[in-house]
């Protein structure tokens, strides 16, 4: 009881932004570690670290297999184990399903335990239910490896068209009669690119309008060319300035940053950098508290 009583006195703390009214608790550095969590939604964007709150979200949408998000799978369904929580479900790319199997399969015959999770093969079009009329939707990003975006909708109901402004006898009436009268409207939440080509983002219009958009952008100026981030499977800022008119979301937060930008330097060059009309709506992730060693992608 004493390692599950300190393990919920961290759950929640400093780090956490609120965008759109979306609660984000994120870790993301290029090369080194993704971890991107909607707490409010009870989800996980890859586990490339597993933060000590990372272990309270039962579903975690894998974007890709590189071990900077996918490496902290096995510590986080031993954890939810050992806490009492209930065995996780993990959506990962179909192509990387039988690997990821194996990889369980390992670390349950190292450990001596059983990993109980559900593991989901996810490609386009695959839907997952977060519950609370919440549903993630997969599409495909471009990179190195098989990789996917996320989206997350949510879903209500509301008067119908037809009878809006309609006296409300009449739309009584109607209801008693059995008569629809209302109609579910589906809005995107949240939107994640995963490591991607641009061309993801101007291909899936989903991520273009998702309120709060999550986006890898890991270059930033010319230390590290465009052609040298596309041959990585990455995005840089000169892309994202390119197509500023693109963006309709609400709020974006840029995530992946590679290790070699101090966090003042980043917000120095994305203040003088993105034009009037985007930078407004950027947030970069806070710094960690400890700086990373300069990693591959770095």
């Amino acid at each position: 009881m004493a390692v599950k009583d300190a393990w919920r006195r961290t759950r929640y703390g400093a780090g956490m932004l609120t965008l759109s009214g979306i609660a984000v608790d994120a870790v993301s550095v290029g090369g080194l570690e993704t971890c991107i969590q909607l707490p409010g939604m009870d989800v996980a964007l890859d586990l490339g670290v597993c933060p000590p709150r990372a272990v309270a979200r039962s579903t975690v949408l894998f974007s890709h297999s590189h071990i900077d998000h996918m490496g902290a799978v096995a510590a986080h369904c031993a954890t939810r184990s050992l806490m009492g929580m209930k065995p996780p479900t993990y959506a990962v790319p179909a192509e990387r399903l039988e690997a990821f199997e194996d990889l369980l399969a390992v670390w349950r015959r190292l450990d001596g335990s059983e990993l109980r999770c559900r593991v989901i093969p996810a490609g386009p079009g695959t839907e997952v239910h977060l519950g609370k009329g919440r549903v993630a939707r997969a599409a495909r990003a471009l990179h190195r490896v098989p990789c996917l975006t996320w989206s997350i909708w949510s879903s209500k109901q509301r008067l119908a068209a037809e009878w809006v402004g309609r006296p409300g006898p009449a739309i009584a009436a109607a209801r008693k009669a059995g008569q629809p009268i209302l109609e579910t409207v589906e809005t995107c939440e949240v939107a994640f690119t995963g490591d991607t080509l641009i061309e993801a983002v101007e291909r899936e219009a989903t991520l273009r309008t998702a309120r709060l958009l999550l986006m890898e952008v890991t270059f930033l100026d010319a230390r590290v060319s465009v052609a040298a981030a596309r041959d990585k499977g990455h995005i840089h800022l000169d892309e994202v300035i390119e197509r500023a008119e693109l963006f309709e979301n609400e709020h974006i937060v840029f995530t992946h940053l590679s290790a070699r930008y101090g966090h003042a330097e980043a917000e120095a060059i994305l203040e003088a950098r993105l034009p009037v009309g985007l930078r407004e709506r950027v947030t970069l992730l806070p710094p960690r508290r400890l700086r990373p060693t300069l990693g591959p992608e770095g």
